[in-house]
């Protein structure tokens, strides 16, 4: 009897160190990119001339965070499933397109991009592999390059090829064949920035807009406070200022329908993970 205790005890440690084992090996996996800092004019910013936005090197995820891997760390922290996770983390539209808890469904591809998660279950994600959500000025800094130009935002065709992209519905944005994204990775070797899903930004909350925005009624149809925008820069980039609008009125337990996220490093937690990989 004794024996047979020792032995299961002894099961049970295995399968919690092999558990462990394989979603370390699924954090490191994790593909991220260097992006190289720079000092930019932001949609933000008071003027063109001061104020301008000052971005240090990190590392971003080269695509927003998958079905297929949100659903990976809700199986490993069950506090951020479905029927876990208290009210004030998340609404009622939490992860809705999925069958349930732990299942995607058979109609919703793994390696689309997932929606209806809220700040804070991003922010819990990112830090389960060490990482954190990126700032908005990273996330601009970044958005603001085409597959050539690190910043590409002066080319009113550029611009409208982005708007073009926010006009077409959801489901035109997905390559059917393989059920990946179907946008070229940009100048730093991100892909989607646009096209896809909104995304979410660590300050979301700080992004100027009027508290106006912030009564705007249901994100999901986007509506756009005009006023709010009044003393933001580059009016032309439109699309940028949605997000910008989109973002100002949410909340951390936000959960709207186009909504996803991706993940970002600073370099020294970067530079740890690429060290641990090699070991």
């Amino acid at each position: 009897m004794l024996r047979r205790l020792f032995f299961q005890r002894i099961n049970a440690q295995l399968v919690i160190g092999i558990s462990f084992l394989f979603l370390s090996l699924a954090v490191q996996s994790a593909d991220y990119v260097a992006i190289q800092g720079n000092t930019f004019s932001s949609v933000l910013s008071g003027s063109a001339s001061k104020d301008r936005a000052n971005v240090r090197d990190f590392y971003m995820r080269r695509a927003p965070v998958t079905n297929a891997e949100f659903l990976a760390f809700v199986q490993n922290n069950p506090e951020w499933q479905r029927d876990k996770i208290p009210a004030i983390f998340a609404e009622r539209s939490y992860l809705q397109a999925w069958t349930n808890v732990e299942d995607i469904g058979s109609g919703l591809q793994g390696e689309r991009a997932i929606t209806n998660v809220s700040w804070f279950a991003a922010q819990a994600f990112c830090a389960s592999e060490h990482a954190r959500l990126p700032s908005w000025y990273e996330w601009e800094l970044v958005a603001a390059a085409d597959e050539h130009r690190a910043d590409a935002r002066s080319d009113p065709l550029w611009r409208a090829r982005i708007l073009s992209w926010y006009s077409a519905p959801a489901e035109a944005t997905i390559d059917a064949s393989t059920n990946q994204t179907s946008y070229a990775p940009n100048y730093y070797g991100v892909a989607d920035m646009h096209g896809v899903i909104w995304e979410w930004v660590s300050d979301f909350n700080a992004l100027l807009l009027s508290a106006d925005s912030r009564n705007q009624g249901d994100p999901d149809k986007l509506k756009f406070c005009g006023a709010g925008a009044i003393s933001l820069q580059n009016k032309e980039n439109y699309a940028i200022l949605m997000r910008v609008a989109l973002l100002s009125s949410l909340t951390g337990a936000s959960t709207t329908a186009n909504l996803g996220f991706r993940c970002a490093r600073d370099v020294n937690t970067e530079t740890q993970s690429q060290n641990t990989r090699k070991k």
